[in-house]
């Protein structure tokens, strides 16, 4: 009997050296690494290499390898949600002033009404038989409406953005955003894993009761961190991988993805400690080079070109229409109505309309709980792809020599206030 190890141990090294390849190629021609790590992904599918040569995609990745590739990419995507949790600092999200909340919520609101719209006219191609209308349509308006707040966060450090009043008012309308799109993720998936309305209903009370009991035991969770830290690091980083796992299985058994349970977890835990803080680089140092670019791969596989009529090609473009028309209208839209000037507004519109990461994250989850169909979710990566790419040139060309969009000199930096000069 073959060892079931072998093909693993080819595979894995295959799509984790092409991710980085592509990280690489990419950032010369400005762009963030995970553009590149997205197309490696899909240039090992059957897109080009499956398409080009078969039986050479077959030997790099053999279907034995691929549940067990496909496994621990998923739990680099727990892992990967846990920090995005662990840095989302929800305490701000209510404290944020108005001109954050009108751009966060119209940046969800028009691409939530526009998407409605749209899917209606997809339901009768693209969603899979037996899916109920209301789940599908609900799950391509978030899907319309997502802003990667990881990916943004990485476009704004590259270009040295992240602490100017730009870089602190879309990160806080992002927050905002992302929050309030997987609450109704939450709601789309689980109206299409569960049979009922009352069953929807159950899983959804089920959910913020176990996100409540996360919050109320935070207090514990530092005290157990403290007095882990005392022993050493790797107690810490064991307790913390230990909770975003079992937390991702509570709400598995819930009956929601996983996911969101790693998510519930990062942001539950306790912030300000130097021992998590440390873990977490620690986990952020496996997982990004080695573990996500198999989630990569594995979304790759599904996304095949080949599949899409030639018919279907004007479904992508109007997808991508109504993507870049709800969330960069509705966000730039808002940010000129609340008394910013054109430029500033076009440069918050083109922050949030960033994707990337998050919504192949979305797009997968979708995919898997049979909310969409494999023809759609191609369409969906492309959207992803494209507005993710055209953030940082677009970003580049609308800041210009605008202070307030450029990165502070370095005796400047340490002096001037972001928050205050954002708020005016």
């Amino acid at each position: 009997m073959p060892d079931p190890l072998l093909p693993v141990l080819l595979a894995v090294p295959v799509v984790i050296l092409a991710c980085q390849a592509g990280g690489r190629a990419v950032r010369v021609l400005g762009q963030p690494p995970v553009i590149g790590e997205i197309l490696a992904g899909i240039l090992l599918g059957p897109s080009l290499l499956g398409w080009l040569a078969p039986s050479v995609q077959h030997h790099l990745l053999p279907p034995p390898a691929l549940p067990t590739v496909s496994a621990l990419g998923n739990l680099g995507l727990l892992a990967f949600l846990f920090l995005t949790g662990l840095e989302l600092d929800l305490r701000s999200l209510g404290t944020t002033h108005g001109a954050v909340a009108a751009v966060s919520l119209t940046g969800l609101l028009l691409p939530l009404a526009l998407g409605t719209a749209l899917a209606a006219a997809l339901y009768p191609h693209f969603a899979p038989d037996g899916t109920r209308h209301l789940p599908f349509t609900l799950f391509v308006a978030v899907a319309l409406s997502i802003t990667a707040f990881p990916v943004l966060a990485r476009i704004l450090a590259d270009h040295g953005l992240q602490t100017t009043p730009l870089g602190t008012f879309a990160l806080a309308c992002a927050a905002t955003d992302d929050a309030l799109a997987w609450c109704l993720l939450t709601a789309a998936i689980t109206l299409t894993t569960t049979g009922t309305t009352l069953s929807a209903l159950t899983t959804l009370a089920l959910t913020a009761a176990f996100a409540t009991g996360l919050t109320l035991i935070r207090p514990l969770l530092r005290t157990l961190a403290e007095r882990a830290a005392r022993t050493g690091d790797e107690l810490v980083l064991a307790l913390l991988f230990a909770g975003l796992c079992l937390s991702a299985y509570t709400t598995d058994q819930i009956g929601v993805h996983p996911a969101f349970g790693a998510f519930l977890f990062g942001a539950a835990a306790p912030r300000g400690l130097p021992a998590i803080e440390r873990s977490a680089t620690r986990i952020r140092a496996v997982v990004l080079p080695l573990l996500l670019p198999l989630f990569f791969a594995d979304t790759g596989l599904h996304t095949d070109f080949s599949t899409l009529p030639a018919g279907q090609w004007s479904w992508g473009a109007a997808i991508l229409a109504v993507a870049v028309i709800g969330k960069w209208g509705g966000a730039a839209g808002a940010a000129r109505l609340t008394g910013s000037d054109w430029r500033w507004s076009a440069a918050v519109g083109t922050l949030m309309n960033c994707r990337g990461l998050t919504e192949l994250i979305v797009l997968g989850i979708g995919l898997k709980t049979g909310v969409i169909t494999e023809p759609l979710f191609t369409l969906l990566v492309i959207m992803t792809v494209i507005t993710t790419a055209a953030t940082a040139p677009i970003l580049r060309r609308v800041a210009g020599d605008d202070p307030r969009m450029t990165p502070p000199a370095p005796h400047e930096a340490s002096e001037r206030d972001p928050v205050r000069e954002m708020t005016g």
